[in-house]
């Protein structure tokens, strides 16, 4: 998912979305992007295409609309084949072809450096956990897991501002966005950024975290070179229906003071228990949660779809991630409210997304038919 303190996006052209149920977003001046590879060029559209395996190894094909085959995976470079630490990774299939250390041999930004102090400041509170537990401090840690976890990170963030696989109305988007806020992975304006460009390439050489460049790279070690994106997918051109916000951009530009005042109130309601429980033990465990769905779900699992990329889907992460782990449904219908398809493919986020629908506030509610679902079937 979306990185912890992204580099501010620039101003770009609006992206505008159709009415219909579209699974994807559409720029509203311009074809979707073109990637030069080795090879071939390639251009990626998520929206209409086929899945096909790559005959040479070297990644994947998508046949898109008009029926013509393009590049979309990874091109291992020269030093793969020189490299003892490339390699299968455990229990998988997957096998690393550019593995990428962002810790030695570059130049590390004043962002890099923050984004490392949270992360490590919040593990570290995590070591007084046993000293401070109080059944209060449990329950905060609970609650704040369930509304920043499952009302901000998943339903709001994800499916809601990233895919718009659902309407609500603007007061209770941006309650939801705020809950997302507090999960201390940056404001939705950069996160969703993220996730759209990992949709859009998905597991090839401009995916932001994918495991072909290592599984601890996609797990969390991307999130600390915050160059990376705007090396690989160039300045952010992909949020202009974010950015035309007042409020979004209001968040992008107050954001760590949000998780501050949260810890402030913490403290004066638990002292500093809750500050290690509602703070530290919460935000860690919904950070590696939503870490997962990067890495292992592009890992270990099984794939009920042919997305041509490496998404599975992972029924531990489902439970965890409230139904995020169902992660090749996903892949193959990103605009879908429901990521568990089956009757017992555990998906919380969908039935809250489906109680709101029931009570009226949901609406628009995009759900694959079964002509995409045929569409994107292994036997098709």
């Amino acid at each position: 998912m979306a990185a912890l303190l992204a580099p501010p996006p620039t101003k770009v052209n609006p992206f505008s979305f159709s009415p219909h149920n579209r699974p994807n977003i559409k720029p509203a001046k311009s074809h979707f992007p073109i990637i030069t590879h080795k090879h071939q060029e390639s251009v990626y559209d998520a929206r209409n295409i086929r899945i096909t395996q790559n005959p040479l190894n070297y990644g994947f094909k998508r046949k898109i609309g008009n029926g013509k085959s393009t590049i979309a995976a990874s091109i291992p470079t020269p030093e793969c084949g020189k490299d003892p630490s490339f390699g299968r990774i455990l229990l998988s299939d997957v096998v690393v072809k550019r593995r990428r250390n962002v810790y030695w041999g570059r130049k590390w930004n004043s962002l890099d450096v923050a984004t490392v102090g949270v992360v490590v400041a919040m593990h570290l509170l995590c070591l007084f956990a046993p000293f401070t537990f109080n059944w209060g401090a449990l329950w905060v840690a609970f609650g704040l897991y369930i509304i920043t976890g499952l009302l901000g990170i998943t339903l709001s963030f994800h499916r809601h501002l990233s895919h718009r696989s659902f309407k609500i109305p603007k007061w209770l988007e941006y309650f939801f966005a705020y809950c997302g806020v507090q999960a201390l992975q940056g404001n939705p304006i950069d996160w969703v950024s993220t996730h759209r460009y990992h949709h859009q390439f998905c597991d090839s050489e401009k995916d932001p975290h994918s495991p072909l460049e290592g599984f601890w790279f996609s797990h969390m070690s991307w999130l600390f070179d915050t160059n990376s994106i705007v090396k690989k997918c160039g300045k952010s051109n992909n949020v202009g229906d974010l950015e035309k916000q007042s409020f979004y951009k209001f968040l992008q530009s107050t954001y760590i003071i949000h998780p501050i005042a949260l810890g402030a109130l913490l403290y004066a309601l638990g002292g500093f228990p809750y500050i290690v429980w509602g703070m530290g033990v919460r935000i860690v465990w919904v950070y590696h949660i939503t870490w997962l769905v990067n890495s292992a779900c592009h890992v270990w699992g099984k794939q009920a779809w042919n997305t041509g990329d490496l998404s599975k889907n992972n029924w531990w992460v489902g439970v965890l991630a409230f139904g995020e782990g169902w992660h090749n449904n996903h892949h193959a219908f990103e605009y879908s409210a429901r990521h568990g398809l089956k009757w017992w493919q555990i998906d919380v986020t969908w039935y809250v997304i489906r109680f709101l629908e029931a009570i009226g506030l949901a609406t628009d509610v995009k759900l694959p038919t079964s002509a995409q679902k045929q569409k994107m079937a292994f036997n098709n």
